[in-house]
């Protein structure tokens, strides 16, 4: 399933992630920690992969379409976990 969101809120939500979020992630997904991190925006492809994500250019850093939203579903419960405890 695609998603269209802006880079800038991709940044906002792996800014948020606790410490440790991108390993969670890749170990999770058994994918390499530089795949999840291509994913918000790094441009690593010697070790890690291109994983669905394209950017357009406009406004908040452009847009972003995404392939396949495992990743971003990922850091979303990540963050809602956070949330959750800190009640």
């Amino acid at each position: 399933m695609t998603k269209m969101i802006t880079f800038d809120e991709l940044r906002r939500i792996k800014n948020s992630l606790p410490e440790g979020s991108s390993h969670r992630i890749a170990d999770e997904l058994n994918i390499d920690v530089q795949t999840v991190r291509n994913y918000f925006g790094g441009n690593d492809y010697k070790t890690g992969e291109n994983c669905g994500l394209h950017i357009e250019p406009g406004p908040e850093g452009g847009i972003v379409v995404l392939d396949d939203t495992k990743i971003l579903d990922m850091a979303i419960a990540i963050l809602q976990e956070e949330t959750a405890s800190k009640d």
